[in-house]
C-alpha cells in the first residue's frame, strides 16, 4: 500500500509563505483606492455589483433583465455564501470565504504533491502565483469556481465520480470547468466522470430551478456581448485604430468594448477559432495513443488556454483559471505542460500591468496601452499553441515502437512502464 509521504519542511515554508503572500493581498485590498491598484474599481464589485446580486437572490429570482447577469445558476450559490456568515458585511464575508477556499485549494494540492512521484511545484505556483494579480483574486469569485476544476482534476485519478461532480459543479458555476473533464482515460473511467458529471449537474440545475425563478436568464445576456477591449480581436482593432479605423470603445455588458465598423466580423472570427480550437481538441482526443498521471491534467490547461485566448473576452480574472490548472499539472512530475506554466505567470504579471496599474493607457488606446496588451495576449497564444503542441507530442507513442492505449489505474499511483517512458 502506498503511504503518504510526508514532508513538513517545505509544507511549512509553503504554508507560511501562503499566509504572508496572503496577507500583502489584504493590505492591497485595503489600500485599492490607489490609481495604480485601480483606483477602487476592483473591489467595487462586490460590494456594489455582487451585493446587489445577492439582494436580488435572497428574493428567489436570478437577476432577470440584468445585462451584467451573465452566468451559469450555480453562480448565485457562490455569491449568497458570504450570507452564511453572521457579523460581517457582505465584503467582508466574500473575502473571508474567498481566502477559506483559497486555503483548502492549497491545502489539496499540498497533499497531492506529497503523494510518492508527485510534486509541491504545484503548491508552489498557486502560493506565489496569484499574487501577481495583486488582489483581483479576493474580489473575484473565480478563486471558488477555479478550486472546483482544480478538485476535479485531483480527484479523478482515484475517484472518476468525484472528479464528475466537481467538474459539473464548476460548469453550473461558469461553464468552463466542464472542460477540466476532456482528458479523462478512455474507458469506464470517461463514462463514469461523465455519468456522474451529467447526473449531478442535472440534479442541481433542477436545485436551483426549484428554488430561484428565471434560471436560464444569463443566456440572452451571454449571446449579447461583444468584443472586449483585452481579448485578442479587441487589441487588433485597439492597434488599427491608430491606423485611422473609426471604432471606439464603450462600456457595454459590465466589461469595455470595441464599437465600430467590422467589429462583428472580428466577433465572427473569434468564434470561429473557439470552434476550430474543439475540433483539434477532440481530434488529440481520438488521435491519442498514449496517457500518462499527467495527461488529463495537462489537455484541462491547454484545451482552457485555447479557449481563452481564442474568446470575445479575456477578463483580467482569467488567469485565475490558467494559474489553478497550471497548478495541478505541476503536482505530477510526468508533466509536459511546466514551460507553459512559466508563461502562464509572465502572462499573469502583464495581466496586472494592464489592470489595474496602466487601464486608463489601455482603454484610451495610446501606444502604451496596445503594445501592454499585444504583450499580454501575445504571451498566451504561445502558452497556448506551446501547450496543445506538448499535449499532441507526449499523446503519441515512442518512435518505432507500437504502443497501445495507456492510463492510470483508479486508485493507484503506480503507471505502467510504458507510460513512463516518453516522461
Amino acid at each position: 500500500m502506498n503511504r503518504l509521504r510526508v514532508t513538513p519542511g517545505p509544507v511549512l515554508t509553503l504554508t507560511a509563505l501562503w499566509l504572508a503572500t496572503r496577507a500583502l493581498m489584504l493590505w492591497l485590498l485595503t489600500h485599492g483606492g490607489a490609481r495604480l491598484l485601480g483606483g477602487g474599481s476592483v473591489s467595487r464589485e462586490v460590494w456594489r455589483l455582487y451585493f446587489h446580486w445577492y439582494g436580488v437572490l435572497t428574493q428567489g429570482s436570478f437577476p432577470v433583465h440584468d445585462t451584467l447577469w451573465q452566468y451559469p445558476p450555480g453562480a448565485g450559490a457562490v455569491l449568497l455564501a458570504p450570507g452564511l456568515l453572521p457579523g460581517l458585511t457582505y465584503f467582508e464575508a466574500f473575502v473571508g470565504v474567498t481566502l477559506a477556499v483559497d486555503a483548502l485549494t492549497l491545502a489539496a494540492l499540498l497533499r497531492a504533491g506529497t503523494r510518492p512521484g508527485r510534486s509541491l511545484l504545484g503548491a508552489a505556483l498557486w502560493t506565489g502565483g496569484l499574487p501577481l494579480l495583486l488582489h483581483l483574486p479576493l474580489a473575484r469569485y473565480d478563486v471558488q469556481v477555479t478550486a472546483l476544476a482544480m478538485f476535479s482534476l485531483l480527484a479523478s485519478a482515484r475517484s472518476p465520480r468525484a472528479g464528475g461532480v466537481f467538474g459539473a459543479l464548476g460548469a453550473l458555476v461558469k461553464v468552463w470547468p466542464a472542460l477540466v473533464l476532456l482528458g479523462t482515460p478512455r474507458g469506464r473511467p470517461t463514462r463514469t466522470a461523465w455519468a456522474w458529471a451529467g447526473w449531478a449537474g442535472l440534479s442541481c440545475l433542477a436545485l436551483l430551478a426549484a428554488r430561484f425563478t428565471h434560471p436560464l436568464s444569463f443566456l440572452r445576456e451571454q449571446g449579447g456581448r461583444g468584443v472586449q477591449i483585452e481579448s485578442l480581436g479587441g487589441t487588433a482593432l485597439n492597434l488599427a485604430r491608430h491606423a485611422g479605423w473609426p471604432g471606439r470603445t464603450r462600456y457595454r455588458y459590465g466589461a469595455i468594448e470595441i464599437v465600430g465598423p467590422h467589429v462583428q466580423a472580428v466577433a465572427t472570427a473569434s468564434l470561429a477559432l473557439t470552434a476550430v480550437s474543439f475540433g483539434l481538441l477532440v481530434l488529440w482526443r481520438v488521435r491519442a495513443r498514449h496517457w500518462t498521471e499527467a495527461t488529463p491534467f495537462d489537455a484541462a490547461l491547454s484545451a482552457v488556454l485555447l479557449f481563452t485566448v481564442t474568446s470575445r473576452v479575456i477578463s483580467p480574472q482569467y488567469m485565475i483559471w490558467l494559474i489553478g490548472l497550471a497548478a495541478v499539472c505541476l503536482t505530477s512530475r510526468h508533466t509536459s505542460q511546466r514551460p507553459v506554466a512559466v508563461l502562464v505567470l509572465a502572462a499573469s504579471a502583464l495581466s496586472t500591468l494592464a489592470y489595474p496599474m496602466f487601464y486608463r493607457e489601455v482603454v484610451g488606446g495610446t501606444w502604451a496601452g496596445c503594445l501592454l496588451m499585444l504583450a499580454r495576449n501575445g504571451v498566451l497564444t504561445a502558452a497556448a499553441v506551446l501547450s496543445f503542441v506538448r499535449l499532441w507530442r507526449a499523446a503519441r507513442p515512442p518512435a518505432g515502437k507500437n504502443v497501445p492505449p495507456t492510463q492510470p489505474r483508479p486508485g493507484s499511483d503506480r503507471l505502467p512502464e510504458r507510460a513512463l517512458s516518453l516522461s
